[in-house]
């Protein structure tokens, strides 16, 4: 495994935060996660990255992952808008992403940061009141060194007023037993190091310096999926070229082994990437710094007594060349094979049903539940005669979104896919 020595010594401390020492998943199968936030939660992406990550890569079954992002929305008006809907979803596992907006853009003052609190204390306890079993509590992202232009402040000031929101974050969870996790210093110190390979003007909180591209929101998306406690174990391929065999852990099955390939059906996929490593609207970018592939995407192949110091592995389109060493060890097919392998039609097909999917859901939650929730406020006695119409309107939110979740899982099927082993040298 390659060595990150700022992972070493900087993210050592903050994974010990999300108290990664414990290896069981916190989520399980049937859950029903809920991925809340303000409009970089609505952007869409990382919610996606996560329903992708859950439905294609964990070994989890009948899960739903749904996203609550409201534009321009805090802590303290998720619990005057969102929660009421959200109650009628009854989630077991709930990430918030709050901050962004509630720093006010500017310095912070001890009345925000005492809103803040009460906003966020408010918003563990009565999602944990209403049944939901693990809540991770996410700081805010951060604000482009070069490309945050909003009046108030500096990209420095106002990023120093985010650390101090994500503290208030972590006082709470630890104060009401939820999980917190640091998305602002793993963006920060993803970004400097991205700057440094890729100029200034590669922006990884996006080019208005709030609202991150996909290299952005990966970086959020592993950090909820490591606080998750996923493994990141997609499977190993054992080969055997001396015997000529082959065997597959869980999740993957042995077709076949001829001529020197080996037949793969796989009903869990490795993760996938795309586009150019340049592009911040390419994921690819931020990889050499950020350990996705090596924490949560080991798709394993394991090759014993080759031949040759040297085998030439072929996989989908793509060829390489691996020592007998490195084989017997285990090579990353995601990481080796990162632009084109076997699962990347299948992956982007699971992943546009899913952001079919999560478009449901923001006029679902913005316009229909909200509608509902606001009209028995403020004509209770109307709603209570219409209870019936408000019951069913609900239940058709519901439905719809059940629906739409269960297109998204059916839409990914096993792959078949061949590995080729040929003696070089």
């Amino acid at each position: 495994m390659k060595k990150y020595p700022w992972y070493k010594i900087g993210l050592f401390g903050w994974l010990c935060t999300l108290s990664l020492c414990a290896q069981a998943t916190l989520v399980k199968s049937g859950d029903l996660v809920v991925v809340a936030g303000d409009s970089i939660t609505e952007q869409k992406q990382y919610s996606v990255l996560i329903e992708d990550y859950i439905l294609m890569c964990a070994p989890l079954r009948d899960m739903r992952v749904i996203q609550f992002g409201w534009s321009g929305d805090t802590a303290n008006g998720f619990v005057s808008r969102q929660i009421p809907s959200l109650k009628l979803f009854k989630p077991q596992v709930v990430t918030t992403l709050f901050g962004m907006n509630d720093g006010r853009y500017t310095t912070l003052s001890s009345g925000v940061a005492n809103l803040y609190r009460q906003s966020m204390t408010t918003i563990v306890q009565t999602l944990k009141q209403d049944g939901a079993r693990e809540l991770f509590v996410g700081t805010p992202g951060i604000v482009g060194r070069n490309e945050y232009r909003k009046p108030g402040g500096s990209a420095e000031v106002y990023n120093e007023t985010l650390r101090q929101l994500g503290e208030i974050g972590k006082e709470v969870a630890a104060a009401e037993g939820a999980h917190w996790v640091d998305v602002h210093s793993l963006m920060a110190e993803v970004e400097a190091k991205v700057k440094e390979k890729y100029g200034e003007k590669y922006h990884l909180a996006g080019p208005d310096g709030v609202h991150p591209s996909a290299n952005g929101h990966l970086v959020m998306a592993y950090a909820f999926l490591k606080a998750m406690g996923f493994d990141g174990d997609i499977g190993t391929i054992t080969v055997d070229m001396g015997k000529g065999t082959a065997t597959a852990s869980e999740g993957h099955e042995i077709l076949g082994v001829e001529n020197g390939g080996v037949k793969v059906r796989s009903s869990r996929y490795p993760f996938c990437f795309y586009g150019k490593s340049e592009d911040p609207n390419s994921n690819k970018g931020v990889l050499e710094f950020l350990p996705f592939n090596q924490e949560l995407n080991r798709f394993l192949l394991v090759v014993k007594d080759a031949p040759t110091a040297t085998v030439k592995v072929t996989w989908g389109e793509a060829s390489r060349e691996f020592s007998r060493e490195e084989l017997s060890k285990g090579v990353n097919l995601a990481e080796a094979f990162l632009d084109k392998n076997p699962f990347s039609d299948a992956f982007a097909k699971v992943n546009q049903k899913a952001k079919v999917q999560q478009d449901f859901e923001t006029p679902a939650v913005k316009v229909l539940l909200q509608s509902f929730v606001e009209f028995q406020k403020q004509m209770p006695e109307l709603a209570q005669a219409e209870s019936d119409s408000f019951a069913r309107l609900g239940d058709g939110v519901l439905k719809r979104s059940e629906e739409l979740c269960a297109q998204t899982a059916a839409a990914m099927r096993p792959v078949e896919h061949t590995i080729v082993l040929e003696p070089v040298r």
